[in-house]
């Protein structure tokens, strides 16, 4: 990539309908975090700038590295919105802006400036962001016109995976989580390859699964996702370590514990020391029976309150899920 910085990806689980406020586009001048520079942009973002003057580039471009890598998401977002300022009209600030806006769960916003950066640019590399962000407002109906807008069919197929991400999600929140699954059984899934998105595919696979109640496919698919993510971007570990330790528990059941304190043998200090007269029977008396303090304690046995719930995990299902109708 040229060793430059490029707009990061975005989290979807936060944020917020909103737009930019006047009072915000107003706000004082940021001042650029130190050590920041407009040579560290991506060669091919900077060429984007070239209709610039020269040092209003510099500037704009110290922007978009500092939005790039900026960690605090709202941060980025006012770095974004200083680029914007300058270069309105330049088709990757807009996009910077709208990749920031998502980060920091501005889902009007991120809309906003993607739907310009399209204009501006003509690309529909933007088309996964926008319907994620359109999903994350509700507006299920839109987000799958974007997916299924005809400049999809122009997408590499890195960007068409995303989109089939954004789609499996939607699936979900509309309670179809079959048909969330279906939508990601696409080659890529078992080719044995890796690709770079394979973590992110392998994760929302699971996630649908897990929704579909297939717990073992749910935990299997999770668990390839973890050794898909060595940089642990997801959670999929975490996800599979729970989902493992489940299935641990619920096969130790009842009868097993029950056949363990069977098998274990009694307390030598329980048994009559043979060579202590006191503690056998009276050869005098042979009918005398044994005294009662001596017999095991019925509450020295297991108590079957603490026994494993034989319920605490669901078994899953197993089986391809049926064909999505739509």
């Amino acid at each position: 990539d040229g060793g430059g910085y490029r707009p990061a990806r975005y989290e979807r689980d936060r944020g917020e309908d909103r737009r930019t406020t006047a009072r915000e586009l107003r706000a004082p001048r940021l001042e650029l975090p130190e050590g920041i520079t407009g040579d560290q942009l991506d060669p091919e973002a900077r060429a984007e700038l070239r209709t610039l003057p020269g040092q209003l580039a510099d500037a704009v471009a110290a922007w978009l590295v500092a939005a790039a890598t900026e960690e605090d998401p709202d941060r980025a977002f006012e770095f974004a919105v200083q680029a914007r300022k300058l270069a309105a009209r330049v088709g990757v600030v807009r996009e910077t802006a709208g990749v920031a806006a998502c980060r920091a769960g501005r889902w009007a916003d991120a809309l906003a400036e993607l739907r310009t950066a399209r204009r501006l640019t003509g690309r529909v590399s933007y088309l996964p962001l926008m319907a994620d962000a359109e999903r994350a407002l509700g507006r299920a109906d839109r987000a799958l016109a974007l997916i299924h807008d005809p400049g999809s069919r122009q997408l590499d197929r890195a960007t068409q995976i995303e989109l089939a991400i954004v789609e499996s999600g939607i699936r979900r929140d509309q309670g179809r989580a079959a048909a969330a699954a279906v939508v990601l059984q696409v080659p890529e899934l078992t080719d044995g390859l890796r690709h770079p998105w394979s973590a992110r595919l392998f994760y929302a696979y699971a996630d649908a699964l897990y929704d579909a109640d297939r717990m073992d496919e749910a935990r299997e698919w999770f668990g390839r996702a973890a050794a898909a993510d060595p940089d642990e971007d997801t959670d999929a570990a975490e996800r599979y370590e729970i989902m493992d330790s489940v299935v641990i528990e619920d096969l130790t059941g009842p009868d097993d514990e029950l056949d363990s304190a069977e098998a274990d043998p009694a307390d030598p200090a329980d048994l009559a020391d043979p060579a202590d007269p006191a503690d056998l029977a009276d050869p005098a008396d042979p009918a005398d029976p044994a005294d009662p303090a001596d017999l095991a304690d019925p509450a020295d046995l297991a108590d079957p309150a603490h026994l494993a719930d034989p319920a605490a995990a669901g078994a899953g299902e197993s089986g391809e899920p049926a064909a999505d109708e739509d």
